[in-house]
């Protein structure tokens, strides 16, 4: 059953704000909120979040419309160490570093990926059951975007 969770994880997660960003959006259950959605078959895929450059949200997979596995997210841009031009980019970047989510590296990014001057890092502790993580950014040596991460499936 993992595994098909799993397959489903990535296409949901390269079907919504990996590759579209907030054009992924549907009409939010949340006033607020921003809402993306992916569905195959009996299993939905549902990411709430509220913010921009600090945000806050909750990803959800449901199986027969029940919550079967669910990651919580907050972080965002250190607005002290960027101007406010520089959010786009940095986001920019982070969607590139996302649509490199596989089987190997679902919750987030890869553990490491460099495309001009930023790179991005993802450290994750545990495993698809039961985990928690922190990815970040960095331009030069400048840490410039953090966010942490944890969830599992649920019982």
């Amino acid at each position: 059953m993992h595994d098909s969770i799993r397959d489903f994880l990535v296409a949901a997660k390269k079907s919504t704000y990996a590759f579209q960003g907030d054009d992924a959006s549907v009409t939010p259950l949340l006033r607020g909120s921003r809402q993306l959605e992916f569905r195959d078959g009996s299993l939905l895929y549902r990411d709430v979040y509220f913010g921009t450059a600090f945000f806050v949200g909750l990803e959800t997979v449901y199986l027969n419309e029940q919550p079967h596995w669910s990651m919580c997210y907050s972080g965002g841009v250190d607005q002290s160490r960027v101007v406010p031009d520089d959010i786009r980019n940095i986001y920019a970047f982070l969607r590139e570093a996302l649509r490199q989510v596989s089987k190997e590296h679902i919750f987030r990014g890869p553990s490491e990926y460099i495309d001009g001057k930023y790179t991005y890092h993802n450290i994750v502790h545990g495993g698809f059951e039961e985990f928690h993580g922190c990815e970040y950014i960095r331009s030069g040596s400048d840490k410039v975007y953090t966010l942490q991460y944890s969830g599992g499936t649920l019982r």
